[in-house]
């Protein structure tokens, strides 16, 4: 990206700042009457404060549906977001919909600051997924199923295949799939089988043999009637991919590829299964489970036996939906929900296997209907593949930006370096969540092995990574290294590397600090910010932050970096009430906060009072955000934007005027910490001042692209509702407002 500033928007902000920072506009109109959230879909209550979490979390997870449904996404694209929305509402009702419940069903539930009780925020929640699943159901079947045939990509029903194919396919099954499967009766002598987390399962109601007529519970309902009927349930095998691919054809040159539903070949070939018995009725379904809550207070080795204690838990953890497909018979339905413990408001009548696998059809090998492939670039200073990492760190701090900049050229080669430099004496690393291949775990043994001192906090109870986790800790003890758990009652979710090296005149300290993990794999698919640097205020505030992570200390002070849970949410309050003066004594006053979500009441409150003193406030939120943007008196200063789109959003950025007309002279942080309660008072969290004036250019530039961004921005409103904006039409090609924030830092970088 560099300091290259084309392309930057065209009016000076009011009360002073960099011209090509717009930080105040009026609400865009909808596009394409894309206008989502607000009241109707169970969210915002006039009189309250705060949006609810969950409501906005799920009109977030509308926007990530709605690039499925943009044409000018491209096609395989938009399977794939499919595919992430589908993903997304898995994992919301695993980590959320489990602890909802329990509090709707207690005596002494509270109204939330939203103003909604649990039960109606289970209610709003029914309501919102009900009328998205049906979004969904239209957007593949009306939309992309057709699109995807007039690119000769055919997804097809059992029924609509030629006897030719049918012969093929029904071949392929006895060979490929007949074999694995194992049909489960319930009757006096089978009990009810367990239905794992997100397995795909046909459901069947069958008439008993006369040998098994009158065999006491042997009918779903229980009765003894000797014709009512059983169930039976077949598990479609998970290692199994969900698309069959049929024998390609070739028209008009070109290659057809066509794909029938492995259920419905299952379905269809029942016979074999159940040979001689009646089969009433057949359904496809799914059962989601929570999560469950992680237990904190444990430490050490009591930790890691801790972990391992509730990953066999979860399997069994209670069920919290069921779907089914839409025309199930309710003997069927009734009969799932009696046995799963599930209430009616637990069903969902939705396809449960057509969309969680749709990252198959993604991975076809058709490059005209993606995304061009992005090849991060080096980072400038970084060119020099030879050259010392170390040295060019000393010269300057190096800010580095994924996935536009490459995380192997930087983050990667900064630990490998360590690693094989005699003159290292030192690694400290955090690992939150990595790759299954991760070349932080090999360079970290590799150090090990050569004698160094390596350390690594390795935190356990990252959600469904805590079995990865475990793996990666016993394979650092027994390569050697220092292996630490976590803190007592808080997770460390900071990202932060530390290298002692030997040098001229002592050791010297280089440190990175990022807002995203040590994850190659992902590192290409979310934006983070990372900074590189030796600056010794920091990173002495690095070395007293990982001899507290491993150690045993009293919080310490920190005179540069922001350490959740001690100082950060101290430090932002403050600067908050800065802008506050700022403003009151007619001095130019802003804050800019790029977040993935926004929740902690303490900073909304502040935030609100700081839009009434007159401070400009824009918050480029991606995910759900409680605050209520624009409302008179409360927030009218405050603008919150969402940008969705190719990459994840998930860099943390903060801006602080600090009273300085040019955005260049106020108070820049990057760090791993939204402003969420957990994040700031029950996590380990660190965020870094980005001093370097080239590395605050380069920020102040994201901030122009996304508010500028007319392609995959949403503005909120203070009801709740989410609209995208016009497509600049009049706006030159090559302008963030027609490109959008992905293609321009692409351009930039």
């Amino acid at each position: 990206m560099g300091d290259k500033h084309t392309g930057s928007a065209k009016h000076t902000p009011p009360g002073g700042g960099r011209p090509g920072l717009r930080l105040h506009r009026a609400p865009a109109a909808p596009a394409r009457g894309e206008a989502h959230g607000g009241p109707a879909a169970g969210g915002a209550i006039e009189s309250a404060r705060f949006f609810n979490r969950d409501v906005s979390w799920l009109e977030f997870n509308r926007r990530v549906m709605q690039q499925a449904a943009d044409p000018r996404t491209p096609l395989l694209e938009r399977v794939k977001f499919l595919a992430i929305f589908t993903t997304n509402l898995d994992e919301f009702f695993m980590k959320r919909v489990g602890v909802i419940k329990r509090a709707a069903q207690s005596s002494t539930a509270p109204v939330g600051p939203d103003g909604m009780t649990p039960r109606q925020q289970m209610a709003s929640i029914r309501g919102l997924v009900c009328q998205l699943q049906q979004q969904q159901v239209g957007i593949f079947r009306s939309e992309l199923i057709p699109a995807l045939a007039e690119q000769d990509i055919h997804v097809l029903r059992y029924t609509d295949l030629s006897s030719k194919d049918r012969d093929w396919v029904n071949d392929w099954y006895r060979v490929h799939v007949f074999p694995a499967l194992t049909p489960l009766a319930v009757d006096s002598g089978h009990r009810f089988p367990f239905i794992s987390n997100l397995s795909d399962n046909l459901g069947l109601l069958v008439e008993p043999p006369p040998l098994l007529r009158g065999r006491p519970g042997a009918t779903a309902g229980g009765a003894q009637a000797s014709r009512e009927p059983m169930f039976a349930r077949v598990k479609v095998p998970p290692a199994m991919k969900r698309f069959v691919a049929l024998p390609h054809e070739v028209k008009n040159g070109k290659r057809v590829v066509r794909f029938v539903y492995l259920h419905d070949v299952i379905r269809n070939n029942l016979a074999d299964l159940f040979p001689g018995v009646k089969i009433r009725e057949q359904s496809v379904f799914r059962v989601t489970r929570s999560a469950g809550i992680q237990r904190d207070e444990m430490e050490g080795e009591s930790l890691i036996q801790s972990v391992e204690e509730d990953l066999k838990q979860r399997r069994f953890a209670r069920a919290v939906r069921l779907e089914i497909e839409p025309d199930a018979s309710p003997e069927m339905a009734h009969f799932l929900l009696d046995k799963l413990t599930l209430d009616a408001q637990d069903l969902y009548e939705q396809p449960p296997d057509e969309y969680d696998s749709l990252f198959e059809l993604f991975d076809i090998d058709r490059p005209d209907l993606k995304e061009p492939r992005w090849r991060p670039v080096t980072p400038h200073r970084l060119i020099d593949p030879k050259a010392n990492i170390f040295a060019a760190i000393r010269k300057q701090d190096i800010l580095v930006h994924h996935p536009y900049e490459s995380f192997a050229d930087s983050v990667e080669r900064f630990i490998a370096a360590a690693a094989v430099d005699p003159d290292v004496v030192t690694i400290k690393q955090t690992l939150y969540r990595t790759s299954p291949d991760s070349p932080f775990i090999q360079s970290m043994i590799r150090a090990a092995e050569a004698g160094k001192q390596v350390a690594c906090l390795v935190e356990l109870r990252a959600r469904f990574d805590e079995d990865k986790n475990v793996r990666f800790a016993r394979m650092l003890e027994k390569a050697g290294v220092h292996v630490a758990y976590g803190v007592m009652g808080l997770k460390t979710h900071c990202k932060t590397a530390l290298v002692v090296r030997r040098e001229r005149h002592g050791l010297r300290c280089y440190a990175h600090i990022g807002t995203g993990n040590y994850n190659p794999k992902t590192a290409s698919l979310y934006t983070d910010f990372g900074i590189l640097t030796c600056d010794p205020e920091i990173t002495a505030d690095a070395v007293t932050l990982f001899n507290y992570l491993t150690g045993v200390a009293v919080p310490q002070k920190y005179e540069t970096l922001l350490v959740a849970p001690f100082n950060m949410r101290e430090r932002i309050g403050e600067l908050i009430d800065r802008e506050i003066e700022h403003a009151r004594a007619g001095k130019p006053a802003r804050i800019i906060a790029k977040i993935n979500s926004m929740e902690d009441r303490d900073v909304t409150e502040r935030l609100y009072a700081a839009s009434a003193a007159g401070v400009q406030i824009d918050l480029i939120v991606r995910g759900f955000c409680c605050l209520r943007p624009g409302v008179r008196g409360l927030s009218d200063n405050i603008r919150v934007v969402s940008v969705i789109g190719r990459f994840l959003e998930h860099s943390r950025v903060f801006h602080f005027g600090g009273g300085q007309e040019d955005p260049l002279d106020g108070e820049w942080y990057i760090g791993s910490a939204d402003w969420m309660y957990r994040n700031l008072s029950n996590r380990v969290e660190c965020a870094v001042p980005v001093r370097d004036s080239d590395a605050r250019k380069r920020l102040l530039r994201l901030f122009e692209i996304m508010l500028a961004d007319h392609r995959h921005a949403w503005d909120l409103d203070q009801m709740g509702t989410y609209t995208a904006r016009h497509a600049l039409e009049d706006a030159p090609a090559s302008s963030p407002e027609r490109m959008g924030t992905f293609a321009t830092l692409m351009r930039e970088v």
